[in-house]
């Protein structure tokens, strides 16, 4: 897995958690961290299918 992807991901993960605990606490704050989850997902996607386009076109040898 690319580097990258998985920054982004943990970032995913962290923001995923920050979110509900703003929500929980009645902070509505947590609509800040529900779209940096998903702004990082999407980064993460990228990264990963970037990193898949290149291996498809480096080929088998290497």
């Amino acid at each position: 897995m690319p580097r990258l992807a998985l920054y982004s991901l943990t970032v995913c993960a962290l923001a995923v958690v920050a979110a509900v605990v703003s929500f929980a606490q009645g902070s509505w704050l947590g609509v800040v961290w529900v779209l940096l989850a998903g702004l990082t997902s999407n980064m993460a996607w990228y990264y990963l299918r970037r990193a898949k386009a290149e291996r498809r076109a480096v080929g088998p040898t290497g």
